[in-house]
């Protein structure tokens, strides 16, 4: 009778120096998100310019930081859906005005230009 193998990890594991600090999740992570999160959800609304537009200068500084940190800060994925929420937000914000504007020009066209003069006036 033969067993199989257990499986055999392909990098070894590096150990870590015991001065190393431990990874931590990047607050400005979770900012970014619940951030992002308000101008996705304000988008309609046109005040999600602001969350949105903070989001994304939140998330530039994160990834400086995070990249800096050499690995210990964590929260990647956090940003990442930040960012498309905040990006959203955005997008919505601007069909709204894009929407608004068109509304206005066509009720705009729509009215008389001139003096509108009585029935009997000649």
């Amino acid at each position: 009778m033969t067993t199989v193998p257990a499986q055999v990890p392909l990098a070894p594991q590096a150990y870590r120096h015991p001065h190393d600090p431990e990874p931590v999740r990047s607050t400005k992570a979770r900012a970014v998100f619940a951030l992002g999160l308000i101008g996705a959800l304000t988008g309609f609304f046109v005040g999600g310019v602001v969350p949105s537009t903070i989001a994304l200068t939140l998330a530039r500084q994160a990834r400086r930081e995070a990249y800096a940190s050499g690995g210990y800060l964590t929260g990647a994925d956090w940003l990442r859906r930040g960012e498309r929420l905040a990006r959203i937000g955005l997008v919505l914000t601007a069909v709204v005005v894009v929407a608004a504007v068109v509304i206005g020009v066509v009720r705009h066209a729509d009215t008389s230009f001139g003096h509108d003069f009585a029935p009997n006036f000649d």
